[in-house]
């Protein structure tokens, strides 16, 4: 398993999950990676979207799988999902990951390539193939939802929106988050910011000190009118060690994660239609959306 570099560094500790699996013969196994976490509250959320997604397409078999801190590893799922037949009859069956990842990332780009590889031990020429399928983000429906909780967490139209993701490393992941916070920009007229919780800058707790400050200097004097505040929206999917540091950065108020969300369900069916298109050589761009 490759060395953790998303995000803050987790206050979990190894633990494990089942992996249910709808009826197969809908096509390629989905298996859905998500990180992992101890949380029990993050693992509901994770785990309802693999329920919607079942329950959306009861024909998939939809297997669990993680990167980091839960069982199993997203390699021994897609190992086991295309397996050749225990009586060694006719070649294995097929696979396509999709992260349960905002952004493209580590995971995505070494651990989840990794795992899908036909090179992966373990692996031989009886196995079927496996593929990849995007990170979740950067989709204007993320900003959709993005907007749904900050209108139930109360923002008021000038308030400043600093919008919190975890960071990474890699430089894509960076655009994929400034991409998110361009769609955000046509859900809200006050100034939208990023902050990252490690590995990028500005830091969350950075970027809500630079727009209090901005506000601070472009506030009217002798208005009667409620001053703007800074808001964290908070671009994870599920509750956690992230979502907790969130509320120690001094904004006045911090959304809710992402999930559940129908439209959660709808993304990872569209990622899925990619994937199964490059298993057939396809182009992805040609998924049914």
């Amino acid at each position: 398993m490759s060395t953790e570099i998303l995000g803050f560094p987790s206050d979990a500790t190894e633990g494990s999950a089942p992996s249910v699996s709808a009826p197969s013969g809908g096509g390629p196994a989905l298996v859905g990676c998500s990180h992992g976490t101890n949380n029990p509250d993050g693992q509901a959320a994770i785990r309802a979207i693999l329920d919607d997604v079942r329950a959306t397409r009861p024909d998939l078999d939809v297997r669990e799988a993680f990167v980091d801190v839960q069982q199993p590893e997203v390699a021994d799922v897609v190992t086991q999902a295309v397996a050749p037949p225990a009586t060694g009859e006719g070649p294995g069956g097929s696979a396509v990951v999709v992260p349960l990842l905002l952004s493209t990332g580590f995971h995505v780009n070494v651990d989840i390539t990794e795992a899908v590889s036909p090179e992966h031990e373990g692996r031989g020429p009886q196995h079927g193939p496996a593929a990849a399928a995007r990170a979740l983000g950067p989709d204007p429906r993320l900003a959709e939802i993005l907007a749904d909780r900050l209108a139930e967490a109360g923002v008021r139209p000038h308030d400043a929106v600093v919008l919190a993701a975890a960071g990474s490393s890699k430089a894509g992941a960076a655009r994929d988050v400034e991409a998110v916070a361009e769609f955000l920009r046509a859900h809200h007229d006050g100034p939208v910011t990023v902050g990252f919780g490690a590995m990028a800058t500005p830091t969350v707790r950075d970027a809500v000190g630079t727009a209090r400050e901005a506000l601070a200097a472009s506030a009217p004097g002798g208005t009667d009118a409620l001053p703007p505040r800074v808001v964290v929206a908070a671009y994870l999917l599920a509750p956690g060690f992230f979502h907790d540091r969130l509320l120690e950065t001094g904004a006045d108020l911090v959304t809710a994660p992402l999930a559940p969300d129908a439209r959660l369900t709808a993304i990872v069916l569209d990622r899925y239609a990619e994937g199964v298109k490059a298993l057939a050589g396809e182009d992805p761009a040609d998924a049914p959306r």
